[in-house]
């Protein structure tokens, strides 16, 4: 068996999972655009610091106003360049700590007797952040100083949860949308692995688009694009109207048939969620080893010659 040959099939699947992961990409980053993903988790906890009452208070504060992303109003706007102001997605610490500092009437304070800021604390509605506030008093923090240094930690920490909780939301929708795209294009790894052994010119065809992937560093074309390349591969939308079934009416050979069906949708599945940049640095390393490793070398001469010299 040929190492070479077993690489080309190789480059050849990856290339569809990379296809195929671009195209789950793309309409991921549509979905979470028109419905906000991003800023509708971001905002879940910002609800948490501040409560409902006052979350739109925070949001009309200039700091926080100027971080609203402009895209289109709606998928028709392209046509119109029609854009407005969206939820916000991204908030740095420091601003959040200062809107806050705004809000609790803290702002223009240099140092406070513990009363008058218990009562400055006791006004905010009740949230997470009003209970973290009394937690510190209590605990005799009475520093605004030292009440900006906790709360800054406090906060690098909500908004990293929130970050998280939109990733974990995220990598939940692209899993689903995988399997999906997956049923929907019938991609069965184990039948393209066995086309790609069998048919030289479908290698070809792999290598081809392996190396245009590879030179245009993984940028994305829209989703005709990206069908256009799956039926390079016979790929096409409605496999189920030529996938060809067993002749006889053996039930070993439909048993089969299933078992062999459902593990390469299966494994395409899994591969197609490991996401497209996943397999544009895996398809890098493989489709350009030998220039990798005359980058090295050179890389090596160069040292070893500015090593001479600086000896010299």
């Amino acid at each position: 068996m040929s190492i070479s040959l077993v690489l080309e099939v190789a480059v050849g699947l990856i290339v569809v999972y990379y296809i195929l992961g671009s195209v789950v990409s793309l309409i991921t980053q549509w979905i979470n655009e028109f419905f906000e993903s991003r800023g509708r988790a971001l905002e879940q906890y910002l609800i948490k610091l501040v409560g409902d009452k006052k979350i739109g208070d925070l949001r009309s504060l200039p700091q926080i106003q100027s971080l609203r992303p402009i895209r289109y109003k709606n998928p028709l706007s392209v046509f119109g360049s029609v854009t407005e102001p969206k939820m916000i997605e991204k908030i740095p610490v420091a601003t959040l700590v200062d809107a806050y500092f705004d809000l609790a009437g803290l702002t223009a304070k240099k140092e406070m007797e513990l009363l008058e800021l218990a009562e400055l604390v006791d006004r905010l509605p009740d949230s997470e952040g009003k209970k973290a506030f009394i937690i510190w008093i209590n605990q005799g923090v009475t520093s605004l100083t030292e009440l900006r240094t906790r709360t800054t930690a406090y906060f690098s920490g909500i908004l990293e949860q929130a970050s998280s909780t939109f990733r974990a939301r995220a990598r939940s929708f692209v899993i689903i949308l995988s399997i999906a795209i997956t049923i929907l294009f019938g991609t069965d790894t184990i039948q393209l692995a066995r086309n790609l052994w069998t048919n030289a010119e479908l290698r070809a065809i792999a290598a081809a688009q392996a190396n245009a992937v590879v030179a245009r560093e993984g940028a994305s074309a829209d989703l005709s694009d990206l069908i256009d390349d799956l039926s390079k591969y016979s790929i096409k939308i409605g496999w189920w109207q030529t996938q060809e079934f067993p002749e006889s009416n053996n039930v070993g050979d439909w048993m089969l048939f299933i078992f062999l069906k459902m593990l390469g949708l299966g494994v395409t599945a899994a591969a197609v969620s490991q996401g497209s940049s996943f397999w544009y640095d895996l398809l890098k390393k493989l489709s350009s080893p030998s220039t990798s490793t005359s980058s090295s070398k050179s890389s090596g001469s160069g040292s070893s010659s500015t090593s001479s010299s600086s000896s010299g």
